[in-house]
């Protein structure tokens, strides 16, 4: 069954361009300038219910947006949507108690009260039945071992600890469809692991849809077997998560330790050389030279040791994106232009 599904989702904002000077300024009292922001740009894709996906890209590549859109907080310019069958932007209050949105960025929890008087909000928001709504908080306090915290004013905990409390908020009103944001942004490594096992353990069980948005890929080796890679706006990837480093590295790295205690002088020849520390260096080589240089390497040097394997994940969803170019900046349209 499909939970969310999307079919060329288009969001274009149209923004005054304000020019320099005083001249233009007073110039633009009387005829504007705007120039067309494509946000996201015929987005399809379709999430199947219980599964867990990973929705990559840089920074403004339409990933907030197009959560913005299936929450339905913004109205598309094109397109359609449908999250367990509801239009978001239609905004029906049987849709918003099945779905939960958390961005990293924001806070729903009151920040000088402690985020049990928070809870109690929701509880009467979503008209949770109190039993449900205890059972519910027993255990997601117990699984994130937040249980000593709720009596504390949000403002006095650390990002780690909030970020905990607000998982629970999301999750009190038994969401089907949860739509996680950077939820791990900026916090620490053992608060980050947390919030994975939370995650991977929680949604295996509930069996919850599951979008999420994050720039650490350990986030998203954890947690995800698919994901959508999305760059200015537009969907680049969307199959498994392995398939990533197949499709789109051009390179592979070769480690090898050689006898004694140097390198040597002549590796540069065979690709890039990194992270040397004699007698052990790296070599990134392009996968198609692979048999060849390892032929070479070896009927040339003496080496004690050797390995090939892929380059990280990080590294090719990073160069993935900086090798785009740059989106053409649409003509300046004037007041009135379609």
């Amino acid at each position: 069954m499909i939970a969310i599904e999307a079919d060329n989702l288009t969001k274009i904002y149209r923004v005054y361009r304000k020019r320099e000077g005083l001249f233009a300024s007073v110039k633009g009292l009387f005829h504007r300038e705007f120039k067309e922001v494509h946000a996201v740009e015929n987005v399809s894709f379709r999430i199947d219910q219980g599964e867990m996906v990973a929705f990559l890209g840089p920074n403004g590549a339409g990933k907030t947006t197009t959560l913005k859109l299936l929450s339905g907080l913004i109205f598309p310019t094109a397109g359609t949507a449908t999250v367990l069958g509801y239009v978001p932007w239609q905004r029906d209050n049987a849709y918003r108690r099945r779905f939960s949105l958390v961005m990293g960025q924001k806070n729903q929890l009151w920040w000088d009260l402690p985020a049990q008087e928070s809870f109690q909000l929701h509880k009467e928001i979503y008209r949770i039945e109190p039993d449900v709504f205890k059972n519910r908080l027993d255990e997601l306090t117990d699984l994130l071992q937040v249980r000593d915290l709720v009596g504390q004013p949000v403002r006095e905990l650390s990002l780690g600890e909030r970020m905990r409390l607000e998982l629970i908020a999301a999750l009190l009103h038994g969401p089907d469809v949860l739509l996680l944001d950077e939820p791990t942004i900026g916090l620490d490594v053992i608060s980050q692991r947390k919030v994975q096992e939370f995650l991977k353990f929680y949604q295996d069980e509930r069996k919850l849809t599951v979008l999420l948005t994050s720039h650490y890929m350990k986030d998203v080796e954890a947690l995800c077997k698919r994901a959508v890679i999305i760059n200015e706006g537009v969907i680049k990837h969307d199959g498994p998560l392995e398939e990533i480093v197949d499709r789109f590295s051009t390179h592979k790295v070769i480690e090898l330790q050689f006898s004694g205690t140097t390198i040597p002088s002549d590796l540069a020849e065979f690709g890039e050389v990194f992270d040397e520390k004699p007698p052990r260096v790296k070599i990134k080589v392009l996968r198609a030279k692979i048999p060849v240089v390892l032929t070479t390497l070896l009927s040339r040097y003496s080496i004690e040791d050797v390995s090939v394997s892929d380059r990280p994940l990080e590294e090719v969803i990073a160069e993935m994106f900086t090798a785009t170019t740059d989106e053409k900046e649409p003509a300046a349209m004037p007041t009135g232009s379609a």
